[in-house]
Formats: C-alpha cells, sequence, structure tokens
C-alpha cells in the first residue's frame, strides 16, 4: 500500500522505481548500469575504485532525476563516485534535494580519487531531486553513478 501515492512502506532500491523526470548530460540516464555511450542500455556494471554493484543509476553531468515521495519516505543512503569506466577521469558533485532544499552533497569527486556515502533525511518531502552537476569544467568523462541508492519509507 503507498501513503499519499508515494512509494509503499518499506524499503527500495532506487533503481526499481519509476521517476518523474529524469534529465542527463550524455544519453539516457541508465538502471542497474553505468551511463555508457549515448545509447540506451549500454553500460557496463556499476562500478567505483574497483567496487561493483549490482543496482544503482548511472548518469553523466550534468543530471538530474526526479521521484515523486507524497511525503511517505524518510531517508535515502547511496554510495556516489565516478565511475571507473573513465579510467581516471572526470569530476563531478552529487546533490540531494528534498523538495527545493539540498540535504546531502558530495563534494567534489574525481576519477581518481574515493567515492563518497551520502544520507539523506526525506521525513515529508514530496520530491527526491538527485542532481550531479559537472564539477566546473565541463562534462567530458563526467560518468556518475548512484551506487545501491536505498530509499526507507
Amino acid at each position: 500500500m503507498a501513503c499519499g501515492n508515494g512509494p509503499a512502506a518499506g524499503t527500495h532500491q532506487l533503481s526499481d522505481l519509476t521517476w518523474s523526470s529524469a534529465g542527463n548530460g550524455w544519453g539516457p540516464v541508465e538502471k542497474d548500469m553505468s551511463n555508457g555511450d549515448n545509447g540506451l542500455a549500454d553500460g557496463q556494471t556499476l562500478s567505483i575504485r574497483g567496487t561493483t554493484y549490482a543496482k544503482g543509476l548511472g548518469t553523466n553531468a550534468a543530471s538530474e532525476i526526479v521521484y515523486y515521495l507524497g511525503g511517505a519516505c524518510t531517508s535515502l543512503s547511496t554510495t556516489v563516485g565516478v565511475d571507473d569506466e573513465t579510467y581516471g577521469r572526470g569530476t563531478v558533485d552529487f546533490q540531494i534535494y528534498k523538495d527545493a532544499t539540498k540535504v546531502a552533497d558530495s563534494g567534489l569527486l574525481t576519477g581518481t580519487g574515493p567515492g563518497a556515502h551520502l544520507t539523506a533525511d526525506l521525513t515529508g518531502a514530496m520530491e527526491l531531486h538527485l542532481v550531479v552537476t559537472d564539477g566546473g569544467d565541463g562534462n567530458n568523462s563526467d560518468h556518475a553513478d548512484w551506487a545501491a541508492p536505498v530509499l526507507t519509507c
């Protein structure tokens, strides 16, 4: 049963849910694979500094994915980073918004640095916005992974 027309109570892999909208800097947003190239389902296994993930979202800066929550959810937990398919290139910043309020920010991440773990309080949010910026240097090789994102409702 869904509460307030948002996701049902419980925990959900975000890639198993349907987003309201998604925009991506290169090709489509991918479910359970890296961004890959410009086509749909052309990515690889999500991989951040040698750790692979079966579930998640593959994007390329600048991107924004919006999920309708309807006030039904309380938190999001995810690992974020530049996918290994960029061979050390790419600079990005991951941001999580609860409606119009930023509630988590990775800071600048590079293709050679470690990923980051983000946890965001979403209590009462009508919408979740997952945003990736290009780190201020253009979007070349900015393959950004939202790895194992778990939404609690």
